[in-house]
């Protein structure tokens, strides 16, 4: 779970009355409530003082409060109030999820580092949004959305709470149930005895799922700190995108790039005013003749202007020399994915891949196929074949199987330098010359005394130094196409060479090597 932070500002509804001008009569201090359906959805603080409460129907609300100020309620008015603030939270930390109009939740990482802080980074975002005028905000950090809202609930006006990393558990359990926001569960729970949010998830939660069902499972995960939800950021937004278009057509691809270059430099700029920068960007050619050719290129950093004339040069001469398929009408920049520059810091300083070698790769998968360049990561498996994804140059690198669940019979670190595919045939005996096998209970019928890699070996069989195994694998045992049975050794010989070797049905290979 990625630290969280979420700005919440009180009484929203009321407030957007305000900013909007809906209320422009309204006195200030004046008590306010919303209604929907004849009961008070949202009121202002000086309406609560009174004690009017949500739920309550209109005329006990305002037999609480005879100076209560009426309105109705309209969802439309909050989202729309709402919109330039996170609009401004943007500027400091793109990636903006909007939970609800008037609380937002956003990644601290990135910031926090710049800013010297996750408590800085929340104090500069209450700065910014004080000059848009949303004077009570208050923000929560913790290791997920839902804990970091409890905790921005508990803060004071444009300040923050801080739940330390790992202890979101403790920081929950002493909350009522209420803050769960599902009713009928709220009122299950505390009719079962239990009040607060540590006796909850105190309970098994094979035993809250049979009980509760699904979404009672999700709420038992979140009051013991388990936000596993998907952190959903809003697209980029449409003022981003970048588009120049052409009178008379374009016939050559060099011109068309040269013409685009302007755009490309007010693209990049136009993400640097908002700290920003592209990692994936999609690029539209449009032609005299009403075709689109559009594609997405990545970025294993991200983009700048001459990058992008690269990629619009690169896809309008796929195919074809220098001449387009049709006289080019317009080009559009539109970005796919973008990432606050914070969290690139260490690349700005020359960690990233050399700018050259970027260069020519990409050029090489614009003419032969994104899958004509890749890169090896390291990723989960037993064997280190297994382990191994090639992922098309730029792309992230994410392997194919994560290497944080339990992998038994893996191998030990370090892993192999070199990996053979297919694997070389080898050959490994005992003091006697006897074949070294391995039983089905995992029990070397000999100690491997010498090896040799090939069938036959060229420079014949030599001395092991030292050797360690087996690490049996049995997988998909299941199916009988694809069960695989086997064990794998370490062995060093005596020249010093050092080798991973793997035996089947007393059939022995080579794997990979040691460097």
């Amino acid at each position: 779970m990625a630290r969280t932070l979420v700005a919440w500002c009180p009484d929203w509804p009321v407030r957007a009355v305000r900013h909007t001008g809906a209320g422009v009569d309204l006195p200030p201090g004046a008590p306010v409530a919303l209604f929907e359906h004849g009961e008070v959805r949202a009121c202002s603080a000086s309406a609560r003082r009174e004690g009017v409460r949500r739920g309550q129907r209109m005329r006990d609300a305002q037999a609480r409060c005879p100076e209560l100020v009426t309105l109705d309620y309209d969802p439309g008015l909050d989202v729309r109030a709402f919109e330039p603030v996170l609009a401004a939270v943007e500027e400091i930390a793109p990636g903006v999820q909007p939970l609800r109009p008037g609380t937002c939740a956003v990644r601290v990482a990135g910031p926090g580092r710049y800013f010297g802080g996750e408590q800085h980074a929340a104090a500069v975002l209450a700065e910014r949004l004080v000059e848009h005028g949303v004077d009570d905000v208050r923000f929560g950090i913790a290791d997920a959305v839902f804990a970091a809202e409890q905790a921005a609930r508990q803060a004071s006006v444009q300040d923050s709470v801080v739940v330390p990393a790992g202890e979101s558990a403790a920081f929950l359990a002493d909350l009522p149930v209420s803050v769960l926001d599902r009713p009928e569960l709220v009122s299950l729970l505390q009719r079962l005895g239990l009040r607060t949010l540590g006796a909850f998830a105190a309970l098994r939660p094979a035993d809250v799922l049979t009980r509760f069902g699904p979404d009672g499972a999700l709420a038992h995960r979140l009051a013991r700190g388990v936000d596993d939800r998907p952190f959903a950021a809003r697209r980029p937004p449409s003022d981003l995108e970048r588009e120049v278009t052409f009178e008379p057509p374009l016939e050559d691809a060099e011109a068309v790039a040269f013409s685009v270059r302007r755009t490309a430099e007010a693209f990049v700029a136009g993400l640097a005013e908002r700290q920003l920068v592209c990692t994936s960007v999609w690029v539209e050619v449009h032609t005299d003749r009403g075709e689109t050719s559009e594609r997405q290129w990545l970025h294993p950093r991200w983009f700048d202007a001459g990058d992008l004339v690269d990629r619009v040069r690169w896809q309008l001469q796929a195919g074809a020399a220098s001449a387009v398929a049709a006289p080019v009408s317009g080009v559009k920049l539109v970005p796919a994915d973008v990432a606050p520059v914070t969290d690139h810091a260490e690349g700005l300083w020359g960690s990233g891949p050399d700018a050259r070698i970027h260069r020519a790769a990409s050029k090489v998968q614009s003419m032969l196929g994104r899958e004509a360049v890749v890169s090896a990561v390291v990723g989960g498996g037993r064997g280190p074949a297994d382990r191994r994804t090639l992922v098309p140059w730029g792309d992230p690198l994410t392997p194919d199987r994560a290497a944080a669940p339990p992998w038994p019979g893996s191998l030990p670190a370090p892993a192999p330098a070199t990996v053979y595919d297919p694997p070389l045939a080898a050959q490994v005996v005992g003091a006697s010359g006897q074949p070294v096998v391995v039983s089905e209970r995992g029990s070397v019928t000999a100690a491997p005394a010498r090896f040799g890699v090939a069938d036959p070996p060229a420079a014949g069989l030599q001395p092991v130094a030292a050797w360690a195994g087996p690490w049996p694998v049995d997988e998909r045992w299941w199916d009988a196409e694809q069960t695989v049975r086997a064990a794998r050794f370490q062995v060093v010989g005596v020249d010093g060479s050092a080798w991973l070797l793997r035996v089947s049905d007393g059939v022995w290979c080579v794997e990979a090597r040691y460097d």
